[in-house]
Order: structure tokens, then C-alpha cells, then sequence
């Protein structure tokens, strides 16, 4: 049985598991403009390098889901060995595009099966009362690996070209790996029940789930957006420049905003309140950097909306484990997170359509955070309330 060594051993091979998931995900991202040059490719298929990612995970991430409930171990630990070998498979030829390629999809094939373990992880290894700490640390490491992605690949190509950025990267996917297949040899606490979890007819009519996949769709819809296009939109506004610090600005208060919040709102049982300022901050937020546009006030409040919207998303796990039990909750998971890529993409595309114009772009995010808000109050106040709106509990 897991002591309490033991289970924080885990979460944290774990968490570095999913950063780097995050991290190799976004290998090419930030150096589009070097990477096509040095693979002799479009910047087009450099930014397919990433895209890959979101396609699978619409196309996996519920059965992968499914088999997390039935078979966790063997599912995580492929997903690590995914994780680490395509990571290495990138560094046969770090030049080419096709072993670029080949490489983001193995890695993407694994990813379903690393972030779906999220609440997996905290329900089969911590007892209830840690459980919202171990998903919000799960969490916050798909914060850190975007951001270390996004700090460390320009300087890591200057200094060795794509050779060194992929030597150093699939080097902490394969620690990770290992790592993980280690810890996976740590018996679980709470194994729960897998026969529960043999069909996925439960979410088809779970209308709690619904909405929290809603309210993803929502936030990660936003948050991939801003990522995307916040150095467009701020060009019109002469501080495009400035994209890249201001991006990292809203990430870092997102880690600090997801380690605090998650806690607080489950201590207090205040999980749709939590939903509720986080959409309403982010309505407000983007209306007023439409309004003004001064660097000091656009640090301060993107820095201010990181710090709610980032933590949006552990509360969301946390409480769809709670919902529909540990059982279920990969398949949860997998939904939810379904949910949230498939928001990124579509809010991605809207934004696209009016980004040579600041202001409908930005009016799009305060309408779809607006949208957020109105969806949220279909949510029950507490969360012993979630069981009246169908499922599992």
C-alpha cells in the first residue's frame, strides 16, 4: 500500500510526466519561424507539428478514458513509454520534417493517456482530504510545461540548434517515463471498482458533466485563443513586441492561481462561485484591455486573469471526481478534456476570422466568457447537490 512518501513520489513522476507531455507538445511552437528554415518546410507545417495533438486527442480521448478505468496501470505506463519514445524517435534526424512528424505523433497518441490520469492518479493514491491538492499539483504541471516550453525553446535553438532543443526535451521525456513505470510498481491505496466502469453510456445522460464540459470548452477555448492570436491583437495596439512576456505573465499567475484556489474553493465547498468569478473575470478582463491599452495595466490584467482562469481547470477535475467517483473518472476526465480541445479549436477559428480587427477579437473572448457565465448557473451550489442533476452519484 502506498505510504505517504510513497504517494507523493508518485504525483510528482507524474506531474513531470504531463509537463513534459506539454513540453513536447510544443517543441516547434515557439520557434516556428527557425524550425521551418531548418527542416526546409513550410512555417504552415511547422505549426502541423502541434495540430496533430488536439486531432488525437478528439479521436482517443474517450476510449483511451475508458481504458484508464478498466486497466490504469497499463494504460499510463504506455502512455509514459509513448511519451518518452517519441520524444527520442524526434533525434534520429532532428532536420527532418517526417521524423518531426513521426515523432509528434506518438507523442500525441500517448498524450490521452498521461492527461485523462489526472484524477486517477490523486483518487487511487490520496485519501479523499488530498485529493484536491494532488489534482491541482497534476495540473499546474501542464501549466509548467507550457511555460518552460515557451522560455526555453528560442534559447535552447540559439545556442545548439533543434539537435540540442530535442536532445534536452526527450531527455526529461524519457526520465519521466521511467520515473513513472517505477512509481506504477507502488500499490495503490484505493484500486476502487474497475467493473463500474465498463460502459460509457453513463455520460451520455449526465447533465452535470455536460455542463462542466461546457464551462471548459469555454475556458481552454480562451485560453489557446490568447495564446495564439495575443500577439496579433496586440500589434494593432503597438505591443506586440511585448506578446511573449505578457503570455508568461498570464501563465506563471495561472500556476500560482491553480496551486492556491482549487483548495480554497473546495475547503469552503464553493466550486460554482469559484466557475462563476473566473468567467465573469475574464468578460470583464478582455472588455477592458479593449478599452485601454497601456502596457503596466495590460501586465496587470492579464495577470489577474491567468490567475483565475488557469485554476478553473482543477476545479473542474476536482469536482467531476467527485461526481461521478474514481471509478469513472478517467472516462470524466477524458470527456471534459475532449471538450476543452475541441474549444480550443473552435474559438481559435472564430477569433481567426476577425483578428485584423482588436476589438471584435477581443469582443469574441468576453462573449464566449459571457456564454461561460450563463452556463455556470446550471451548475448545483454544493457539491452534494451535483447528484440531482443524473449520473453516477
Amino acid at each position: 500500500m502506498a505510504t505517504r512518501m510513497n504517494r507523493w513520489v508518485v504525483l510528482a513522476g507524474y506531474g513531470l510526466l504531463a509537463a513534459c507531455s506539454q513540453l513536447l507538445w510544443l517543441s516547434y511552437a515557439f520557434i516556428e519561424v527557425q524550425a521551418h528554415r531548418a527542416m526546409g518546410v513550410s512555417v504552415g507545417d511547422i505549426g502541423d507539428l502541434a495540430a496533430i495533438f488536439p486531432l488525437m486527442y478528439v479521436i482517443l480521448a474517450l476510449p483511451f478514458g475508458k481504458w484508464l478505468d478498466l486497466s490504469f496501470e497499463r494504460a499510463l505506463g504506455l502512455g509514459a513509454v509513448l511519451t518518452g519514445a517519441g520524444g527520442l524517435l524526434r533525434l534520429v534526424s532532428p532536420g527532418s520534417f517526417w521524423w518531426a512528424f513521426g515523432g509528434q505523433l506518438v507523442i500525441a497518441v500517448g498524450q490521452p493517456l498521461v492527461l485523462n490520469s489526472i484524477t486517477k492518479v490523486a483518487a487511487r493514491y490520496f485519501p479523499e482530504r488530498e485529493r484536491t491538492t494532488a489534482i491541482s499539483v497534476g495540473s499546474v504541471s501542464l501549466y509548467v510545461g507550457i511555460l518552460v516550453a515557451a522560455l526555453s525553446g528560442k534559447p535552447l535553438f540559439d545556442a545548439g540548434g533543434l539537435r540540442l532543443l530535442l536532445l534536452v526535451q526527450g531527455a526529461l521525456g524519457v526520465m519521466a517515463a521511467v520515473w513513472v513505470l517505477l512509481a506504477l510498481r507502488t500499490p495503490p491505496a484505493f484500486r476502487g471498482d474497475p467493473s463500474v466502469a465498463v460502459s460509457l453510456g453513463w455520460l451520455k445522460r449526465d447533465r452535470f458533466i455536460w455542463v462542466l464540459g461546457g464551462l471548459l470548452f469555454v475556458g481552454m477555448g480562451i485560453f489557446n485563443a490568447v495564446a495564439t492570436w495575443l500577439d496579433p491583437i496586440l500589434g494593432h495596439f503597438h505591443h506586440g513586441s511585448a506578446s511573449g512576456v505578457l503570455f508568461a505573465i498570464l501563465t506563471v499567475a495561472g500556476i500560482i492561481g491553480a496551486a492556491i484556489l482549487p483548495g480554497v474553493a473546495a475547503k469552503r465547498d464553493r466550486r460554482r462561485t469559484m466557475l462563476q468569478v473566473t468567467v465573469s473575470v475574464t468578460a470583464v478582463a478582455f472588455l477592458a484591455i479593449a478599452a485601454w491599452h497601456g502596457l503596466v495595466f495590460l501586465g496587470i490584467v492579464l495577470f489577474i486573469e491567468g490567475f483565475v482562469l488557469l485554476a478553473a481547470l482543477p476545479v473542474t477535475l476536482d469536482w467531476s471526481e467527485l461526481h461521478s467517483g474514481p471509478e469513472r473518472a478517467g472516462a470524466a476526465v477524458g470527456f471534459l478534456l475532449l471538450a476543452g480541445n475541441l474549444g480550443g479549436v473552435v474559438l481559435l477559428l472564430i477569433v481567426q476570422i476577425v483578428i485584423g480587427n482588436p476589438y471584435a477579437s477581443l469582443g469574441v473572448l468576453s462573449a464566449a466568457a459571457l456564454a461561460g457565465l450563463a452556463l455556470s448557473t446550471r451548475l448545483p451550489a454544493r457539491v452534494g447537490a451535483a447528484a440531482s442533476q443524473g449520473g453516477p452519484k
